[in-house]
């Protein structure tokens, strides 16, 4: 394994209300420079799903679709050595700096998408989450609907 060093840029601004961090990008986000970048990836599909919009197509439709949403979004991990995609193989973490986010916006709730980012956030930063299911096409155990009703938890810090 090599240590990885992550590259995207979190999406973000001062209108952000509600956090949702992954674990750490994947080979093909890390190619796509965009968080989910692995167009099997149920990510871009189950928050367009829960707003009832198109699934934005590129780069800059995503960031626009979040920020439009007030939505913020990064990883919980800065550096850390990982086999392939493999949430599970995360070693060496170095975490992220989420003040950069915390001191701009006011965010009212912070969500993690999988089992990993869930108990890396608890363990680094002694904070709780609000628990997403993986949108990862390894995900399995849910199904689409399943992670649609559960995505919208986040509308209700949108009010």
């Amino acid at each position: 394994m090599e240590k990885l060093i992550h590259t995207i840029n979190p999406i973000f601004n001062h209108d952000s209300r509600v956090l949702i961090l992954g674990s750490f990008p994947s080979p093909l986000s890390r190619k796509n420079n965009m968080f989910y970048g692995n167009p099997r990836n149920r990510f871009w599909e189950i928050l367009s799903a829960i707003f009832n919009e198109k699934i934005p197509q590129n780069n800059s439709g995503k960031i626009a679709f979040l920020l439009d949403k007030k939505i913020a979004l990064w990883d919980v991990v800065k550096e850390c050595e990982i086999h392939g995609a493999s949430d599970s193989s995360i070693t060496n973490v170095v975490p992220n700096d989420l003040d950069k986010i915390f001191s701009i916006a006011n965010i009212r709730a912070t969500f993690t998408t999988g089992q990993t980012a869930t108990k890396l956030y608890t363990k680094l930063f002694n904070k709780t989450s609000i628990y997403l299911p993986s949108p990862s096409p390894a995900n399995f155990g849910c199904n689409f609907d399943t992670m649609v009703q559960k995505y919208r938890a986040i509308l209700e810090y949108l009010k």
